[in-house]
């Protein structure tokens, strides 16, 4: 898609200065030049856009490098900018003060945040799903909730029934207020089936209210409300914890980077962050990025393909680098793999400026700096981004660049629930084990008294002696 060619300039009062001339244009990705260099992909449409704009023609000069600067015998891009070897840079240049000084830079075409490339982590059991919907302070609140309720009911039932024997039979109650039929024990006993009560209507089982008094009904009512609160929330939330994949990812943030030690932190040597990096006058995150890219051997990379072979799933290795060509990265991994096995950070870093990079002094700086202020306006650029950066399935509709598979639930999802499972059968099958011990000399016991018995019992069906 390009402009028409009749619609006005912006600034049409300027004088174009292109017109007529033949440019000597870079583009990286350009087919002549070998694959893995890094630029925009959208860099040969503006230059073909521009140059029927502004009337001009252009060859693309063929280029092995993939850093700007250069770095001791090594040549960079912009040589080719110093040494006249060409007119326009179409890459994505970072502005940083060195930068300005060396080469005219155009108006930012792009505006790029970096981003962390991270592999996707293997599924891990779900162990505390069942526990996952409240905070400690929930389970506290709940714990102490229902020792107090049952010592409340408790303490209603012994009231009301020492009230009623007081009012109903005087004798039975001594003259020290003590209950001569009914002991403390016999109560500790019922505590027992308040305590059923109070558990059955929190695992929605329900249950018998012993007493008829209002009041004791009212602190029973209330529980059930209460109750039916936490299991409808507890339901709710636990649902989205079992339906919610657990492959948590290697890190969300720069931070996690410099807190982590066994996390391996890879950029590209040529890249605008690399240059931040490296700095000798960094300080805050980035010398900490420095320090951790010191630690490890080969974090700085050549080529993008160079960091991204090291991004594998299992491994602790993550790569910077702008957003798009991370999209990329996912995208042209996908097509070969079939397999989201690459994902983004959450969060990104360093948002930078990607403009256009053109000689020191150049005539042409505002020639081009209105042609990319009209491609801007006109919807160009962002139309652009769309066409030549599609979304693949693992980065369709998220705003992480990343979207975890649609997958069923698999036991891992419910292991919590498994493990409430077996805890509660090994506690019934111990309590089976201590009714069988305990009952061993009752049942001993009452095989005694039933021999007894039939010993010293005469038999009802005998017939009584005849005197002849």
């Amino acid at each position: 898609m390009r402009l028409p060619a009749n619609l006005p300039l912006v600034s049409s009062w300027h004088s174009n200065t292109l017109d007529g001339q033949h440019l000597r244009v870079i583009w990286p990705r350009w087919k002549g030049n070998p694959p893995g260099l890094t630029g925009p992909v959208k860099g040969g449409v503006i230059i073909e856009t521009l140059a029927e704009r502004f009337n001009f023609t252009y060859e693309m000069v063929r280029v092995t490098e993939n850093r700007l600067e250069p770095q001791g015998k090594e040549r960079g891009l912009f040589n080719y900018l110093w040494d006249n070897q060409c007119d326009l840079l179409v890459i994505g240049v970072g502005l940083t003060h060195g930068r300005f000084k060396v080469v005219d830079v155009t108006t930012p075409m792009a505006f790029e945040s970096y981003r962390f490339l991270i592999p996707v982590q293997g599924d891990t059991a779900n162990i505390n799903a069942v526990i996952k919907p409240f905070q400690w302070p929930v389970w506290l609140g709940l714990a102490i909730s229902i020792i107090f309720v049952i010592i409340v009911l408790q303490l209603l039932e012994f009231y009301l029934d020492y009230r009623s024997l007081c009012e109903t039979s005087p004798s039975k109650v001594s003259n020290n207020g003590k209950i001569t039929q009914r002991g403390w024990l016999y109560y500790v006993r019922r505590a027992g089936k308040h305590y059923i009560y109070v558990f059955g209507n929190l695992m929605s089982q329900g249950g018998h209210c012993r007493s008829n008094r209002l009041s004791y009904r009212f602190v029973a009512g209330v529980w059930c409300l209460a109750a039916f609160i936490f299991v409808q929330a507890y339901t709710s939330i636990l649902f989205t914890y079992i339906v919610t994949p657990i492959n948590q990812p290697l890190i969300k943030s720069v931070y996690d980077i410099v807190e982590h030690n066994d996390i391996q932190f890879l950029v590209r040597k040529g890249s605008t962050l690399n240059q931040f990096i490296s700095d000798p006058n960094a300080t805050g995150i980035l010398l900490k990025l420095r320090k951790k890219l010191n630690s490890f051997p080969n974090s700085q990379c050549n080529f993008i393909s160079e960091c991204i072979n090291m991004i594998k799933p299992g491994s602790k290795n993550t790569f910077a680098d702008a957003h798009s060509p991370q999209l990329e990265v996912i995208k042209r991994h996908f097509d070969q793999t079939k397999k989201c096995d690459m994902q983004l950070a959450s969060e990104s870093f360093l948002t930078v400026f990607v403009s256009i990079a053109l000689q020191k002094n150049s005539r042409h700086t505002d020639t081009i700096n209105r042609g990319i202020m009209e491609l801007a306006q006109s919807g160009l650029m962002d139309y652009w981004d769309l066409k030549f950066h599609p979304s693949s399935p693992c980065t369709a509709n998220t705003k992480s660049g990343y979207k975890k598979a649609e997958t069923s639930i698999s036991l891992k999802n419910l292991t919590g629930a498994f493990v409430v499972l077996l805890i509660g059968f090994s506690l019934s099958f111990l309590a089976f084990l201590c009714e069988l011990i305990f009952s061993v000399p009752q049942r001993q016991m009452f095989k005694t008294k039933k021999v007894v018995n039939l010993v010293m019992e005469p038999p009802t069906n005998a017939e009584e002696p005849t005197i002849n």
